[in-house]
């Protein structure tokens, strides 16, 4: 008998990986349980149909039903835009999902010891903790033609506030940036909750000594924030909060063995997150999951839409792409809803999804991107139906 199951958002993407989207359903959640979705279309040509209202409807249906799990999608460029006849460049579905959810996003590699990281004491897995707001993702910016002073200005209800910037002497480029206090302080209450959820010791960077006041509110509120709400929490747990400098986190993270979250403003967790992934092996075996200040879920892969596998596949070709981290977003929005139901066959069945990939990559039987990185000798490349299959032969048995 399959498992039955409240509703989740299920956000549909782009090119190979919504086809292994299809593979995953088919082969490994729907002979085992009565999925029960609200299916988004956020593919391009639907995007582009909807005029990416769509994209925003997905957010909304995460936020009423606690739950989401979506797959890669693609953020058209110039190229993108002619080979899909679009009538715009839309914005990245994750970045309008970002701002209707506040969320903060989590990036965490997936471990298997067939793969050995690059930074040998990693030992536990790093979490990149990504505040998704602001920033240069929100920066206006000016090309400067010539001589001329760029200033400063803020004007409030109570006047005005002017500060000097620089007198060009000649042209240059001009970037303006802002963040939000409260979007900050969102930013610094998903980050201790999660580490008291998962138990692990937070850490938090950013470059005070250069920007005092910029990167300087974000340590000041984080330390607000960690003392009103969370040190007797932290203490209790037997975890640790500190900041640092991001310079010296870098230092401390590669003499580390791993085993914390790791909270970085927008532009650095984007940096961070691929540097941690890459080290531990592959972005393709990373999860993310954004996580909202009123607790709604959303998971997905880490990596993007695997364009060159999906051009072979067009072909006709047979590809071995690795679904792994796109298993893992369904495994974590299945397991978040039966925590949120109480529903503890939904949850068990999600660890038993997890551990069937796993096991079955230690057996050896693992997608053409891992053999390349895994260094014994009784390893079997398998296409990506056949690793699918393999992994299903686990979950039966």
């Amino acid at each position: 008998m399959r498992i039955k199951m409240n509703p989740i958002a299920e956000l549909d993407g782009d090119e190979m990986t919504r086809v292994l989207w299809g593979w995953i359903k088919e082969e490994l959640l729907e002979p085992f349980v009565e999925l029960n979705t609200e299916y988004y279309d956020l593919g391009l040509p639907n995007r582009d149909e909807t005029g990416d209202a769509v994209t925003v409807q997905a957010a909304e249906a995460i936020r009423r039903l606690g739950v989401g799990v979506k797959c890669a999608t693609i953020t058209p460029n110039a190229q993108r835009m002619e080979e899909y006849h679009l009538h715009s460049q839309w914005k990245s579905p994750n970045a309008t999902i970002r701002a209707v959810l506040d969320g903060t996003v989590f990036r965490t590699p997936i471990l298997t010891g067939r793969i050995k990281p690059y930074v040998q004491g990693w030992a536990k897995p790093i979490t990149i903790a990504r505040h998704a707001y602001g920033d240069i993702y929100k920066a206006v910016e000016m090309k400067i033609p010539g001589p001329g002073k760029a200033e400063l200005v803020f004007t409030g209800e109570n006047g005005e506030q002017r500060q000097e910037i620089f007198t060009f002497k000649g042209s240059g480029i001009l970037q303006g940036m802002h963040n939000r206090d409260d979007s900050i302080e969102n930013f610094a209450r998903a980050c201790f909750g999660y580490a008291l959820s998962r138990g692990e010791d937070l850490w938090f960077s950013a470059k005070d000594t250069i920007s005092k006041t910029y990167d300087g509110n974000f340590r000041d509120i984080f330390q607000r924030v960690y003392d009103q709400e969370y040190k007797s929490a932290f203490a209790e747990k037997g975890i640790s909060y500190f900041y640092t400098l991001i310079d010296d986190a870098v230092a401390r993270v590669i003499r580390s063995n791993g085993g914390f979250i790791w909270a970085t403003k927008n532009y650095d967790g984007d940096v961070m997150s691929d540097m941690v992934s890459t080290a531990f092996g592959s972005l393709a075996m990373m999860t993310s999951v954004l996580v909202s200040p009123d607790g709604c879920y959303e998971y997905e892969a880490a990596h993007g839409t695997v364009t060159r596998h999906y051009y072979r596949y067009q072909a006709g070709e047979t590809t071995s792409t690795n679904p792994v981290a796109t298993i893992f977003a369904w495994s974590g929005a299945l397991r978040r809803r039966g925590e949120l139901d109480g529903n503890g066959e939904l949850s068990a069945f999600a660890d038993r999804l997890e551990k069937a990939t796993l096991d079955t990559i230690e057996a050896g039987v693992m997608t053409a991107d891992l053999s390349a990185l895994c260094a014994d000798a009784d390893v079997r490349k398998a296409d990506t139906k056949a690793f699918l299959k393999a992994i299903r032969e686990r979950l039966e048995t």
